[in-house]
């Protein structure tokens, strides 16, 4: 049986968590890094940014901690209403996140990018919350994601503040 040892890691199940999350930093970059060098270097930027360098791996291991999370909560998933609240605000929380990029980078729209950032600071929040009423590993993985996003959401808004 499958299911026997409930420590047993599941390959396949691991596998499409971790590639469901890096598809959508690798999608999401397809809109951001043409605009890096472009209009985005442009742009007035607040004296705590990082440099560029900074930004794709901290992204990788943040996409790789979220599908680690993910999948173990999918190891504890039932059919109760918690658990399909969980896998509404996980989803929310990833389509805000690709949104960000396609806001920010395409669009060029600092202040729609604000907005859509403070949603996702959200929906990570209550992301952590209900994942933790399956696995408190898995809750506490997701907190470096809030925390990268909360700090991104300060330099979103400053640099919507500089270049208004």
């Amino acid at each position: 049986m499958e299911n026997d040892n409930p420590n047993r890691i599941q390959y396949f199940p691991f596998i499409l968590s971790m590639l469901i999350t890096l598809a959508i930093g690798i999608s999401a970059s397809y809109f951001t890094r043409p605009e890096i060098g472009g209009w985005f270097a442009t742009l007035k930027k607040p004296s705590f940014n990082p440099p560029k360098e900074v930004f794709a791996p901290v992204w990788t291991i943040l996409y790789i901690l979220i599908g680690i999370s993910a999948y173990l909560v999918w190891k504890r998933r039932d059919d109760s209403s918690a658990f399909k609240w969980t896998v509404a605000f996980y989803i929310l929380q990833l389509v805000l996140n690709f949104s960000w990029s396609l806001v920010f980078f395409r669009m060029h729209d600092l202040f729609g990018a604000l907005i859509v950032i403070k949603v996702l600071w959200l929906m990570i929040l209550a992301t952590i919350i209900y994942f933790g009423k399956f696995s408190k590993a898995a809750s506490w993985l997701m907190v470096p994601y809030l925390l990268w996003v909360s700090f991104a959401t300060m330099l979103n808004f400053s640099i919507y503040l500089l270049n208004r």
